[in-house]
């Protein structure tokens, strides 16, 4: 093993050791082969660092390739986690808690993003103006996703539930085009999805809600962490690196969700620049909060088995302290 490598491997061991709980023992494991991760359109910052190689550039000296695996939802990336296709991946974090309380193997150790990245959406013509006009009505949603759980809480707000309307089971880029096409009346939206139906087709927002958007969630499956808690901290590091390099080029950003996405950088920037948050990627007390308030609508419309403990999945998703020593070190 090359010198720079130990000296990494020392580095990162020693922070994590530091945390207690972990031995540095670990990094004494056979070197990973593959790193297989996720991107995806509702991440900027993966998109960023598939574009600039900058894990490729990190674990080449260990002769470790990176292998990207596109995710279409967070459905999509919690179900290559749990079918241990991928390593590494993003998700919304009502999603993630959903998929943990059901049994997925997984932990959260960063935030990628605080975004309002859906709503609900209507067609421009549509005479559909409030949550209680939604009654009877079809909607498209993906399930296991923040949109299609931000339905379930909207309509809780107008004492309506699942059963009142008719839920049409599409995914993202799909829900749009039913909704363009009157297929459906009403679309639980995702960006960029949602902003270039907005832009492009006049389609409207009809409920809007910041606090029943649940953050991006990086998720890593648990027997990954615990044989690979190093790669994991140098993947932290990567994306505190793309983190840093949004903040300051949110144009280029844009640009590169732009050309990945195949949306027009109009819609890139309204994504980026005035619906996504990129300040604070350490897990705490507010992505916490965030479960614990949201975690209701997961019992009440029996998404999780009678009886689940909602609480302890919170606890055991949402690992508060292993990136700590990585955050900011770019």
């Amino acid at each position: 093993m090359k010198r720079r490598t130990v000296l990494k491997l020392a580095a990162d061991g020693a922070a994590l050791a530091a945390l207690g709980g972990i031995s540095p023992l670990v990094f004494g494991a056979a070197p990973l082969k593959e790193l297989r991760l996720d991107y995806a359109y509702y991440s900027p910052a993966s998109l960023v660092l598939r574009r600039f190689g900058w894990l490729e550039d990190e674990f080449r000296a260990d002769g470790t390739s990176v292998r990207w695996v596109l995710s279409a939802g967070s459905n999509r990336a919690l179900e290559y986690l749990n079918a241990n296709s991928i390593d590494i991946g993003s998700s919304a974090g009502l999603a993630a808690l959903l998929a943990k309380a059901n049994g997925n193997p997984i932990k959260t150790p960063y935030i990628f993003s605080r975004p309002e990245w859906t709503a609900l959406v209507v067609r421009k013509d549509s005479n559909l103006r409030t949550l209680a006009d939604l009654k009877g009505k079809k909607i498209a949603a993906t399930k296991g996703t923040d949109p299609y759980l931000f339905l379930l809480r909207s309509l809780q707000t107008a004492g309506l539930k699942r059963g009142d309307i008719e839920h049409v089971a599409l995914q993202h880029a799909d829900g749009r085009a039913a909704l363009e096409q009157g297929k459906v009346d009403a679309w639980a939206g995702l960006d960029p999805h949602m902003a270039a139906s907005e832009l492009e087709s006049g389609s409207r927002l009809i409920y809007r809600n910041v606090a029943f958007n649940t953050y991006g969630f990086l998720n890593v499956r648990e027997d990954f962490l615990a044989a690979h808690p190093a790669e994991l901290g140098r993947v932290i590091k990567a994306y505190e690196k793309a983190r840093a390099w949004i903040r300051a080029n949110p144009t280029e950003a844009a640009k590169i969700l732009s050309e990945g996405a195949k949306v027009s950088l109009p819609v890139a920037l309204l994504q980026i620049k005035l619906r996504t948050d990129f300040s604070n990627p350490q897990p705490g007390a507010e992505h916490v909060k965030a479960l614990h308030v949201a975690a209701p609508i997961l019992r009440d419309e029996a998404l999780v088995k009678s009886g689940t403990d909602l609480n302890r999945a919170i606890l055991e998703l949402v690992d508060t302290r292993f990136a700590q020593p990585f955050i900011g070190r770019t």
